[in-house]
């Protein structure tokens, strides 16, 4: 009964492991959207307020 628990666990735990791997549609979009300087997400299409010298 032990073993089967413990092999079923193992199962789960490699389905995960193979979900933690694929990439989410979008994710490269997702990381264009960022700042390459401040590596903060910029909203709209205007610049970074690190660019522009404004609060951080």
């Amino acid at each position: 009964m032990i073993i089967k628990i413990v092999t079923l666990f193992l199962i789960a735990m490699g389905v995960l492991a193979m979900f933690g791997k694929l990439r989410f549609p979008g994710q490269k979009r997702l990381q264009s959207s960022r700042c390459p300087r401040c590596g903060r997400f910029r909203i709209g299409k205007g610049p970074c307020a690190c660019e522009k010298g404004g609060r951080t």
